[in-house]
């Protein structure tokens, strides 16, 4: 595996390492989600190889999320991937939101890749400029950067 600050721990070590609330998608391609998570989020790439990866959101330096991907063939005895649609978009119903993240900075990588957005960025009345974004196994990200206080 590689890792963009140094080693990484054992799977043992690293899932025992786990707190809180977690994040686990699983994609047909990883490398090709690494990409979209690395361009278009401007996710950090703490470790990726074709079958798994953890990808982090920094803001100034401090960790804000950090979630996982896992190829379809890691999850043989998983029944979850009985789940999974053959073809088609996977998270149907779910956002994944990225906070703090430029939405119309994100929404131009997206085009420039030609990636789908499927809502602009526009200001919300609960105080957030938001965009909603899929990635490639169309998992719909929803980046967006608080809005000023009002006078």
């Amino acid at each position: 595996m590689s890792s963009s600050q140094g080693e990484f721990p054992s799977a043992e070590d690293y899932g025992r390492s786990l707190k809180g609330f977690g994040v686990n998608l699983l994609v047909r391609d990883v490398l090709r989600a690494v990409d979209f998570a690395r361009d278009i989020l401007q996710a950090e790439t703490v470790t990726a190889d074709k079958d798994f990866a953890v990808l982090r959101h920094r803001v100034n330096g401090q960790i804000l999320a950090e979630w996982m991907l896992h190829a379809d063939g890691t999850y043989h005895s998983n029944p979850l991937l009985g789940l999974l649609p053959e073809n088609g978009p996977r998270g149907a119903g779910a956002e994944l939101r990225l906070y703090h993240l430029d939405p119309d900075a994100a929404v131009a990588r997206a085009k420039k890749r030609e990636d789908v957005v499927l809502m602009e960025p526009a200001d919300k009345p609960h105080g957030m400029r938001e965009a909603y974004i899929l990635d490639p196994d169309g998992y719909c990200w929803v980046v967006s950067l608080p809005l000023p206080k009002k006078g």
